[in-house]
């Protein structure tokens, strides 16, 4: 689950046409990209299962802590924020943005301590696909959203009986923060040069959750072996899918990216059966494969308007 500075990391789904640089659609080589784009994906969903692994030891608030905080001190090292200079709005800004990132986390993370990974990520996306039909705004969105509805619908089995409605709630929490996240992740990077609001933001994440994950590990958090899978959390689910994303954005067209964002959910659902043993029944398998259909197709619709807008402008 990453989302994604507007410069400097990756968008999901329902915004990256916005925050990538422009690119044509056949542009040879595409196939590096793309590859950049699904190894992203693939970093941060298995390292959402790595996260699940180290639960026992550190506990869902104590891996948020862990991995907001090594995240943090990478990005400022690297990124080097500049503190002057900005403005009351700006700070008001990258703080909010910060405290949208840290939410997302600690309520995907509780979701995943509580149902499979893949289904979390479902219902996750669930909030940027919303945030996109309500972009577009065409009456072809009632197709996206009744497909979506539909996987729902299955994965709850026909009420949620089969799924702990405690999870399923923090992982729709959690696509509500992703899809806040959007939006302040865009009016940051307008804010702020290069990744620097990212790292300011992450910064502030780590500073208000490292209390929450000490009150629930205490101890725990500085044990070597916690403190190094910790790392290894914060490496796959952040900062290595922000630098494959980057290099992709810069020459993969921005409707392609997106879609291939779409996919997340399957990549979570792969990650959860490899390492952790959490086997899709058929009916979920399916449920997935309708919120991934939905999403794509909310994505296309948005991409193919702003089209649209742009080629009545120009002409």
């Amino acid at each position: 689950m990453t989302t994604p500075d507007s410069v400097t990391t990756p968008q999901p789904a329902t915004t990256a046409a916005a925050a990538a640089p422009a690119a044509g659609p056949g542009r040879p080589g595409s196939l590096g990209p793309v590859g950049l784009v699904l190894a992203g994906g693939i970093s941060v969903q298995f390292g959402g299962a790595l996260a699940v692994m180290l639960m026992p030891r550190a506990g869902a608030l104590g891996v948020v802590a862990l991995r907001l905080l090594v995240a943090a001190v990478v990005l400022l090292l690297v990124c080097r924020p500049r503190l002057r200079g900005h403005s009351r709005t700006d700070w008001g800004t990258v703080v909010v943005f910060g405290i949208t990132m840290a939410a997302m986390n600690g309520l995907f993370y509780q979701a995943v301590a509580r149902i499979p990974l893949g289904l979390a990520v479902t219902l996750e996306v669930l909030g940027p696909l919303a945030l996109s039909v309500l972009a577009s705004r065409r009456a072809i969105n009632v197709v996206w959203v009744a497909l979506a509805l539909a996987g729902v619908f299955l994965l709850g089995g026909g009420g949620f009986s089969s799924l702990d409605p405690t999870g399923a709630a923090f992982a729709l929490g959690a696509g509500a923060m992703w899809a806040a996240y959007i939006i302040f992740s865009a009016r940051t990077g307008r804010r702020f040069p290069q990744a620097d609001g990212l790292a300011l933001a992450m910064a502030v994440g780590a500073v208000l959750f490292l209390p929450l994950g000490m009150a629930e590990s205490g101890a725990k958090l500085v044990d070597p072996v916690t403190l190094g899978l910790g790392a290894a959390v914060a490496l796959l689910s952040s900062v290595l899918p922000y630098t494959l994303e980057l290099l992709a954005l810069r020459r993969l067209p921005a409707s392609s990216f997106a879609i291939l964002m779409s996919l997340e959910p399957a990549i979570a659902a792969t990650a959860g059966f490899l390492l952790l043993d959490q086997a899709l029944t058929t009916v979920e398998a399916a449920a997935i494969a309708l919120v991934i259909a939905a999403s794509m197709g909310a994505v296309r619709t948005q991409v193919g308007r702003g089209r649209r807008k742009t080629a009545v402008l120009e002409g």
